[in-house]
């Protein structure tokens, strides 16, 4: 019970009670000390309600003087005396103290005016922490430590009083690359900072005389072991998580949608688990079904905030970090439940197969899940054939239309979670996998065309026309100069040729679990159908200029991570040796491709090499922070 004269904490500072008027104290503290050239104490009063103060003393105090005028004498020991009697007691030590009972423990009979030394001991010591949330409900008790956290304390304290001594300990340790792990890990830090891209400077790093680079902070931290070699920095280091995003999205919602009998087909490589597409011909239509993350996603919800920022999916060779939470696919993934339910585009075709009519449905569909090589052994049945048929005339009325056709290598990385063994194998390819993607082009074909007819604002995807001279080589090396003269895609309010497809006006819009660009088209058509506001053009164009920035970082993070493994691959195998052929060359230089990895090297070893010349090559130097690696001929 809080009374007039009672001594009370106000902000975690001593303060007395003048008077109460009603539910209100009025309340003495001091704002500053005396100083040390005379200058007097200065005091105020305030008026507070209880739960801004709590009770320190039952007891009238003489004055609030008197508080800071207590002697501490063998208050430290008695403190450490009542902290090893607490602890002796099992039970005792596990259950906070009042401070009452504390204080009687240490100083029994006590005076009231020695409350705030006590309180200030008990703050400051090393046996007790104060109950921060006690004291927020207008209690005043402690915590004891345990002897494990009275160590750690002391320790803590030691490294402060002898800062400048462990840091130079340290240092030399650190020039001798000879670390002290794991308790050396901790000084570290902000060198990891560098590694990732948070920070620009490092103490550290400057007193060693190297420039604040990741690169430089990666080579730090694997030769003084704090990292293994097998760390992937890149997704950390464009700022991205690795974590999938963490909002769910609810059960779609029950709306009136169109009940299909035929079956369609989810078609994607064997170890995909987020199918978002699923394909069928029902004797006259085309139908591209899509997943239906936007019947639950609405325009500038929280959800769509995350997955702009994401852009999309990360993929690498650890996993995925999706740009909608993981517990969404079981709801809106095709295929993994029975039915599915989809945002479905069903395609009226020309002879030609350029798209003569495209309309858009909410559609209950049954989807079954088949493999590319699957699908590769089917593709004479009546179900797919004229999927296969279709695939092949789409493919060569872009052709006819400009369409560069790329066919590069291509190649799986697979991790070992457990023990980082690394496993890089060449992408089979399936015809399959052809025919799915002239599907999902026609299905970004058929929606810029509606959107385009009904005036909504749309991410229209474009490119302009490739720079690609007359008369290039063959083989690899032909396929290595288109890739050079490709132009950079654009993504956009307004329709434009996409030079690289053959197709005179395109979206995407066939992965909106795993593209923002694909779901913000998706939350458009959906207000289209259901007649609610569209997205203006202008908040549109922001919003896909956002998720396409974020979408980069992820591409890049991905490609880098792919070649930290490729590059921890063969420090695994110490004895490859593949194929590299000849794809460019540059004066002495041959520019070669090695397929069975995917990657571009050099080779400046003076020896003239043809266009599409092989050459048998191994790793000779291999650096985990700058990516580089030297092959030579074997």
């Amino acid at each position: 019970m809080i009374a007039k004269k009672s001594a009370v904490l106000y902000k975690k500072q001593p303060a007395v009670v003048q008077e109460i008027e009603g539910d209100k104290f009025l309340i003495q503290f001091r704002t500053a000390p005396a100083s040390a050239s005379g200058k007097p104490a200065q005091y105020a009063v305030q008026k507070v309600r209880e739960k801004d103060i709590a009770a320190l003393s039952d007891a009238p105090v003489s004055s609030l003087d008197a508080l800071f005028a207590a002697s501490a004498d063998g208050l430290a020991e008695s403190v450490a005396e009542a902290h090893e009697l607490l602890l002796s007691d099992e039970e005792a030590s596990r259950v906070p103290v009042s401070f009452a009972e504390l204080s009687e423990l240490v100083r029994g009979g006590a005076a009231p005016e020695d409350c705030w030394l006590l309180f200030k001991a008990f703050s400051e010591s090393l046996e007790f922490a104060l109950d921060e949330a006690a004291l927020k409900n207008g209690a005043v008790q402690f915590l004891p430590h345990t002897m494990e956290e009275i160590g750690a304390l002391k320790k803590k304290l030691y490294e402060k009083e002898h800062e400048a001594e462990i840091h130079a300990e340290f240092m030399e340790r650190l020039k001798g690359r000879k670390l002290a792990l794991p308790d050396d890990a901790k000084f570290m830090a902000e060198v990891e900072g560098v590694a990732f891209g948070r920070i620009e400077k490092s103490r550290i790093m400057a007193e060693l005389k190297t420039a604040a680079t990741p690169e430089n902070a990666h080579r730090l931290l694997l030769d003084c072991g704090i990292w293994e070699q097998t760390r992937n920095p890149y997704p950390a280091r464009f700022g991205l998580s690795m974590a999938s995003a963490s909002e769910g999205l609810g059960a779609p919602p029950e709306e009136e949608r169109l009940v299909l009998e035929q079956t369609a087909y989810a078609i994607d490589n064997a170890w995909s688990a987020d199918p978002d597409d699923a394909v069928g011909w029902d004797g006259t239509y085309l139908w591209v079904h899509i997943a239906d993350p936007a019947s639950f996603v609405l325009p500038d919800s929280s959800i769509d905030k995350a997955a702009r920022a994401r852009g999309a999916t990360l993929y690498i060779p650890e996993g995925a970090a999706r740009m909608l939470a993981e517990t969404s696919l079981a709801d809106y993934a095709l295929g993994l439940a029975e039915p599915s339910r989809a945002l479905s585009f069903r395609l009226l075709l020309n002879e030609d197969c350029t798209v003569s009519e495209c309309r858009i449905f909410k559609t209950v569909v049954n989807v079954k899940r088949l493999t590319y090589e699957q699908a590769d052994g089917m593709k004479e049945s009546a179900e797919l054939a004229p999927l296969f048929g279709i695939a092949a005339g789409n493919a060569a009325r872009r052709k006819k239309s400009g369409a560069t056709q790329i066919d590069l290598p291509e190649v799986h990385i697979h991790v070992d979670p457990e023990t980082k063994k690394v496993d890089v194998s060449p992408l089979r390819r399936f015809e399959a996998d052809a025919m799915v993607c002239e599907m999902m082009l026609l299905a970004g074909e058929g929606a810029a065309h509606f959107a385009f007819q009904n005036g909504i604002p749309f991410p229209y995807v474009s490119q302009e026309a490739p720079e690609i001279p007359a008369g290039i080589a063959e083989g690899l090396a032909g396929q290595f100069r288109l890739l050079r003269g490709m132009r950079r895609r654009s993504v956009g309010i307004a329709p434009a040729m996409h030079f690289g497809l053959g197709i005179a006006m395109y979206s995407q819009v066939t992965s909106p679990l795993r593209r923002y660009g694909d779901l913000v088209a998706h939350e458009q058509l959906r207000a289209y159908l259901d007649g609610r506001p569209l997205i203006d053009k202008n908040a549109m164009l922001e919003r896909i200029s956002a998720g396409d920035a974020a979408s980069v970082a992820a591409r890049k993070a991905s490609r880098l991570s792919d070649t930290h493994w490729k590059l921890i691959y063969l420090l695994q195998n110490p004895g490859w040796t593949g194929e590299a052929v000849c794809v460019e060359r540059r004066g002495a230089e041959s520019v070669l491709m090695i397929p069975s990895l995917a990657m571009q090297t050099s080779l400046k070893d003076g020896i003239p090499m043809e266009l599409n010349e092989s050459a048998v090559v191994r790793a000779a130097d291999i650096d985990i922070p700058t990516q580089a690696v030297n092959f030579v001929r074997v």
